[in-house]
C-alpha cells in the first residue's frame, strides 16, 4: 500500500521527522491528560457549536420552501419523511465529525491526499458547484425577508444579503465560538418565530403524530414530493463542513479521548438535528393546517395550490392579521442569513482543502461570497421574484446531482483501515451506512432522470431540438454513472493514520500487563511528510 510522503531524501532526514512526530505527540498526549480530568459535562460543553452550524442546512429557505408546498399538497402526510431523513442525516453527519476528529483532517483535504489530479480537480469544481447551488435558495430567501420586511427589491436585497454576511462573518477574527454562538442564536430566533405560529395555528395533535410515524403516500404527487423532501435534507457541502469544524476542538490524543470526542460530536449533532427536526415539523403544520382549513379566499387557495417563500406570509393572516408578514419575515430572514454564513464558511475549508490555497481570510470570503451570489443576482435582476424562485428549484436538482460525489467518499474514507486506523466504522455501521448512502443516491438518481424525462416527453421544443437535448444529455448520464461507480469501486492508495513503532510497542506491553487500552496513545494522526525539513 501506497503511503503518501515526500521522497525520503536521507536517513537524517527521517530520523529528524520521526522524533518532530514524536515530540508533537508527546506534547498533545500531555495536554490531553489535562482535558481528560476535567468533568464530562465541562468537556461536552467545549465540543458544542459544529452541529448547530450544520444544522442549518435542515432549515435553510429552501427546505422551508419544500416544507411548506408537503404541507399544503399533503397535510400532514409527509412528516415521517422529515423524520427518517433526519436521523439518517445524523448518521451521516456523524461520520463526517468522526472523520474529522480522528484523522485531524477534514474530508477535502483527505480528497485531495487520496486521488489522482484529474479526479481531484473534478470534485473541487463539483463541490464548488454545490456551494454555489446551496447558497441560491440561502441567498434568494434572505432577499426575499427583506422584501417583505422593507419592501425593497429582490436584487438589492441579494446585494444587502452578500454584505451582511461578510459583516457578521468579521466574529471569526474574535474566535470560531462567537460565531457559532451568532448561529446558534438565529436558529432560536427561527424556531421562536415557527413555534409561535404553531400554538396559534393549533394542528390537530394526534394527526400530527400520526403523520410522523405512519407512512403513507396517498395523492397525486406524493411520491414526488417526499423523494425532493428527502433529497433537500443531506446536502454535498454540508460533510465538508461538519469534517473540518470539528477541529477546532481540542482532542486528546488518546483512544479514550476520541472516542470521548467522537460520543459528544453526535450528542451535539442530535439535539441540534432534534430542533431541526422540530421547526420542519412545525412548518409543514402550519401550512398543513390553514391550506386544508376550508375558509380560505379564493386568492389564498390559488396561493396553497403552488406556494413559494415570496408567497407564504398569508398563512397567517386570518390570525396575526398584518404582522403576519413580519413574523414569517424575520424567519426567513433568521434560516437565510445564519444558513449564508455557513455556505460561505464550506466554501472556504473546499478551497483551502482542495486547493491548498493560503490567503487572507477576508480576501478567501469575499472571493466565495461573490463566486455564491453572481447566480442569484443576475436572475433576480432579469426574472424577478419569479425568476428567483425557479432558481430554487434548479439549485434543488443540482445538489441531487452533486450528493455522490461527498458521500461516497465520506463512506469510503469513514470505514477505511488506512484512514480511521483502529476508529474506523464496525461492519455493522459499513454495512448500515453504504445501504443508508446507496439508498439516497438512488433516490437522486430516480428524481433526477424521471423529472428530465418528463420534460423531455412534455416540453414544447420542436422534434429536433429534443433528439439534439437527448444527444448531449443521455452521454452526460451515462459518465456520470461511470463516476460514481469509479468512486464507489477504486481502492484507496493513501495512509493518512501513520503509526509511530514506539507507540505501537508500548501499546502492545500495555496490552500483555492487562492495562486499560483506553489510556493509550493513539498511532501519531498526523503524515510526516507535513512536517518541514530543517533548513
Amino acid at each position: 500500500m501506497e503511503i503518501e510522503r515526500e521522497a525520503p531524501g536521507n536517513d537524517k532526514a527521517r530520523s529528524w521527522r520521526a522524533n518532530v512526530a514524536q515530540e508533537d505527540s508527546k506534547t498533545k498526549l500531555d495536554g490531553g491528560d489535562q482535558l481528560m480530568k476535567e468533568p464530562a459535562w465541562k468537556r461536552f460543553l467545549a465540543h458544542v457549536g459544529p452541529g448547530f452550524m450544520v444544522s442549518l442546512a435542515y432549515l435553510d429557505p429552501g427546505n422551508l420552501e419544500t416544507d411548506l408546498q408537503a404541507g399544503a399538497n399533503h397535510r400532514y402526510e409527509l412528516l415521517w419523511v422529515i423524520l427518517i431523513g433526519l436521523i439518517f442525516a445524523l448518521i451521516i453527519q456523524s461520520l463526517a465529525a468522526n472523520l474529522g476528529v480522528v484523522t485531524g483532517r477534514h474530508l477535502a483535504e483527505i480528497c485531495k491526499s487520496e486521488y489522482p489530479k484529474f479526479v481531484r480537480i473534478c470534485l473541487w469544481i463539483l463541490a464548488e458547484v454545490a456551494v454555489i447551488a446551496a447558497d441560491i435558495p440561502e441567498v434568494i430567501g434572505t432577499a426575499f425577508a427583506f422584501n417583505l420586511l422593507f419592501h425593497i427589491p429582490v436584487w438589492v436585497g441579494v446585494l444587502i444579503t452578500g454584505s451582511s454576511t461578510l459583516l457578521l462573518l468579521g466574529l471569526q477574527r474574535y474566535g470560531v465560538r462567537k460565531l457559532e454562538f451568532l448561529i446558534s442564536m438565529l436558529v432560536f430566533v427561527m424556531a421562536a418565530c415557527f413555534f409561535g405560529e404553531l400554538s396559534i395555528v393549533k394542528p390537530p395533535a394526534v394527526e400530527v403524530i400520526k403523520g410522523l410515524f405512519i407512512p403513507r403516500l396517498k395523492g397525486d404527487g406524493a411520491t414526488a414530493d417526499a423523494i425532493a423532501l428527502l433529497g433537500a435534507l443531506v446536502m454535498p457541502h454540508n460533510l465538508f463542513l461538519h469534517s473540518a469544524l470539528v477541529l477546532s476542538r481540542k482532542t486528546p490524543s488518546s483512544v479514550r479521548g476520541i472516542k470521548d470526542a467522537c460520543r459528544f460530536f453526535l450528542y451535539e449533532s442530535g439535539f441540534a438535528l432534534f430542533v431541526a427536526l422540530l421547526i420542519n415539523i412545525a412548518v409543514i403544520s402550519v401550512s398543513g393546517t390553514v391550506c386544508f382549513s376550508g375558509n380560505l379566499s379564493p386568492e389564498d387557495a390559488d396561493k396553497c395550490s403552488d406556494l413559494s417563500l415570496d408567497s407564504s406570509s398569508f398563512l397567517l393572516k386570518n390570525v396575526l392579521g398584518r404582522s403576519s408578514s413580519i413574523v414569517y419575515g424575520v424567519a426567513l430572514l433568521a434560516s437565510g442569513q445564519s444558513s449564508t454564513i455557513t455556505g460561505t464558511y464550506s466554501g472556504q475549508y473546499i478551497m483551502q482543502g482542495f486547493l491548498d490555497i493560503r490567503m487572507k481570510k477576508w480576501l478567501r470570503n469575499l472571493m466565495t461570497r461573490c463566486i455564491a451570489i453572481a447566480p442569484s443576482l443576475v436572475v433576480s435582476i432579469i426574472g424577478g421574484s419569479s425568476g428567483a424562485g425557479r432558481l430554487i428549484i434548479i439549485a434543488s436538482m443540482i445538489l441531487s446531482f452533486e450528493l455522490p460525489f461527498a458521500l461516497i467518499p465520506l463512506l469510503k474514507f469513514s470505514s477505511s483501515r488506512s484512514k480511521m486506523g483502529p476508529h474506523k466504522n464496525s461492519i455493522y455501521i459499513i454495512v448500515f451506512s453504504w445501504l443508508l448512502g446507496l439508498m439516497i443516491i438512488g433516490i437522486n438518481m430516480y428524481f433526477l432522470s424521471t423529472s428530465f424525462v418528463g420534460w423531455l416527453i412534455h416540453n414544447s421544443l420542436p422534434i429536433y431540438a429534443n433528439v439534439l437535448v437527448g444527444l448531449v444529455i443521455f452521454p452526460l448520464m451515462l459518465i456520470y454513472v461511470l463516476a460514481v461507480i469509479y468512486l464507489t469501486f477504486r481502492k484507496d492508495t493513501v495512509v493518512t493514520f501513520v503509526a509511530d513503532s514506539n507507540q505501537l510497542d508500548n501499546a502492545e506491553k500495555a496490552k500483555a500487563a492487562g492495562e486499560e487500552e483506553d489510556d493509550q496513545p493513539v498511532p501519531f494522526r498526523q503524515d510526516l511528510a507535513d512536517i518541514p525539513l530543517p533548513e
